[in-house]
């Protein structure tokens, strides 16, 4: 149970609505409960009562955090099944002024329960079911899977663009898609030296999903909008079909400038990266040549110390 007072609100263990007068109890589900106290929604050494504007927003911004319940997409699993879409709630601002409204300019205590609207989420069933039946555009790259930590980061970004929709029109950003890459949230430090050059440290891998994304969109005839190359050549794909990406520095970005959405799926089978790109079979594409990702894996050499280097994907 939550108490508002004076813009306070403090955790209290009582589970049962205190007895007192001009109280507003407002309950959020069947446990938790934020109660107030008219007097202190009141604008003080006025005459007639009046709404304090930064109370009532103190008020419904705790409420609006408590009850916010997120929408989940639907999408397809690791067996190609779909699973169905979660609807989310949020507070009903409208609703919920007219109970405040009431209980402010009424007397006595007032119980209400937290209005609520459903918050749909973009991806329904009906419309992945719709975008999954064409594979469009493919790419696939190798990499060393006995270098653990290269290979998780690459798990990590793999997984984070996979099932994603971009809606016709809407511009996909690798980085904004992949999220900054942290210890936090699983990234690990993977320098190896390839060929003598220096090119990993945290979320090292992060390039070579970029760039096997950027030749399967390429390969489904998608519009590109923003790419950099490696200052040098990379192993994992030919010679300018890179794409480097960073979180402070250069991104990929693509357009849908088709009249579908388009779907990215995403794997890591053991050594390789297999990204596709999926859409409706209404859609008219026209496939781009792009030449195939070698299997050949170069000699790599773990470091120890690689202090001082800049951070790269």
């Amino acid at each position: 149970m939550l108490w508002l007072k004076l813009g306070f609100l403090c955790l209290l263990s009582i589970p049962t609505l205190k007895s007192s007068s001009d109280q507003l109890h407002i309950l959020l589900d069947e446990e938790n409960i934020i109660s107030v106290e008219k007097k202190d929604l009141m604008i003080e050494l006025v005459d007639i009562p009046i709404l304090h504007h930064d109370q009532v927003e103190s008020l419904t911004s705790e409420i609006s955090h408590q009850v916010y319940t997120p929408p989940k997409n639907a999408y397809i699993d690791d067996r190609n099944q779909i699973k169905s879409e979660v609807v989310g709630y949020k507070l009903h601002h409208h609703k919920f002024m007219e109970h405040l409204n009431d209980f402010f300019y009424s007397k006595g205590s007032k119980v209400v329960k937290v209005p609520l609207l459903m918050v749909y989420p973009q991806v329904d069933s009906e419309l992945l079911a719709n975008i999954s039946t064409v594979k469009i555009g493919q790419y696939r790259t190798y990499f060393n899977n006995h270098n653990e930590e290269r290979s998780q980061n690459i798990e990590l970004a793999t997984k984070k663009i996979n099932n994603t929709v971009v809606f016709p029109g809407e511009v996909f950003s690798f980085n904004k898609v992949v999220g900054k890459r942290t210890k936090a949230k699983g990234y690990m430090k993977a320098p190896v030296i390839v060929k003598g050059e220096l090119s990993e440290d945290i979320g090292g891998g992060i390039c070579q999903v970029s760039s096997t994304l950027y030749n399967a969109v390429d390969h489904a005839g998608v519009e590109i909008v923003e790419l950099y190359h490696h200052s040098k050549g990379v192993h994992y794909v030919p010679k300018g079909r890179d794409a480097t990406v960073s979180w402070y520095g250069p991104d990929f970005t693509f357009r849908n400038s088709y009249n579908q959405p388009l779907l990215i799926r995403g794997r890591v089978l053991g050594g390789q990266v297999l990204i596709s790109i999926y859409s409706s079979d209404f859609l008219e594409y026209k496939n781009r040549q792009v030449p195939m990702a070698s299997s050949d894996l170069p000699e790599e050499s773990p470091i120890e110390d690689h202090v001082n280097h800049p951070i790269r994907d």
